[in-house]
């Protein structure tokens, strides 16, 4: 859980992937009070936009709509959100790049990241972005990384459900009731109408893992639930 005035960050390799993946969480924390920005790497519109490429969009068309989309999504969860506009299939981050996630951890105070698995053979952006934020995490703890704001203690790292998870090696260690902000996070995916084929897929993933939550000891009412697996560990004095 972050702390008060913490920002939870959510970095997302194209414009739907935070919707699918993390719209509950954001919603959740949302309406906990905390502050949450999504930071959009691309638009998604190489690979992830082929309704609209075949509707004869233009790139910039494609890319314009994207934004809208994702916009209307966030507005709906109650995330900023901040587009970088780097391109996708491939993703490639670059030093600029770097330098502003670096100084959006530090200004915003970073308290909680969600992104993408570490591995996944299906789309190379996804792990691309993860290792990338890893090492913008690194860089904001650094006293000497040039920053008019000052370093970041060591906010958790939680990886959200990939597509595959089977084949992403994908462990899951967390599940989030979502049940009372579903209806938030459905209706941000229906903002994503390029990708309307995904609706009913992301609804039934979170039946699913609801089922899971309530087998593992979760209240008998969660209906929905979203997986996460950690990267560093829990600190405490209990395990419970």
């Amino acid at each position: 859980m972050p702390q008060e005035q913490e920002t939870v960050f959510v970095i997302s390799a194209h414009s739907a992937d935070f919707v699918w993946r993390a719209g509950g969480a954001i919603a959740l924390y949302s309406q906990k009070g905390f502050p949450v920005r999504v930071l959009c790497l691309s638009y998604g519109e190489n690979g992830e936009s082929a309704k609209l490429w075949k509707q004869g969009k233009s790139r910039d068309e494609i890319k314009k709509i994207r934004e809208a989309e994702a916009r209307k999504a966030a507005g709906i969860l109650g995330a900023g959100i901040r587009f970088f506009d780097v391109g996708d299939y491939p993703l490639q981050p670059t030093k600029e790049l770097q330098d502003a996630m670096v100084q959006e951890f530090r200004e915003h105070r970073v308290g909680l990241i969600l992104t993408h698995s570490l591995e996944d053979p299906y789309n190379a952006d996804h792990p691309r972005v993860t290792t990338f934020a890893l090492e913008c995490r690194i860089l904001a703890q650094a006293e000497g990384y040039p920053s008019k704001h000052p370093v970041i203690d060591a906010p958790p790292v939680y990886l959200f459900e990939p597509h595959q998870p089977e084949q992403c090696d994908f462990k899951i260690q967390a599940l989030l009731d979502i049940t009372p902000v579903f209806k938030l996070k459905r209706q941000a995916m229906e903002c994503m109408e390029a990708q309307e084929h995904l609706w009913e897929y992301y609804t039934d993933v979170a039946k699913r893992r609801g089922v899971q939550a309530v087998r593992n000891g979760g209240d008998k009412s969660i209906v929905y639930a979203e997986a996460y697996q950690r990267i560093y560990p829990t600190v405490g004095s209990e395990l419970l």
